[in-house]
């Protein structure tokens, strides 16, 4: 049976955690920051993790990170 393949935009994107949960960057931080709130600006900050609905999508993605 052949190697299953990883999605390479989800490798770039994700990170799994030890406990198996995904680690992503925040969304929303690319442009139109005038607009944004210094409150969404500071709460956006670093990574944050995935839903467990989302989770559950990406890790089809990643068939070894399991």
């Amino acid at each position: 049976m052949p190697k299953m393949k990883t999605k390479s935009s989800a490798k770039k994107r994700f990170k799994v955690t030890a406990t198996g949960k995904i680690k992503t960057g925040q969304a929303g931080k690319r442009h139109g920051m005038i607009k944004r709130t210094t409150k969404f600006i500071r709460d956006a900050r670093g990574t944050t993790v995935l839903s467990a609905s989302d989770t559950k999508i990406v890790k089809t993605y990643m068939p070894y990170d399991r």
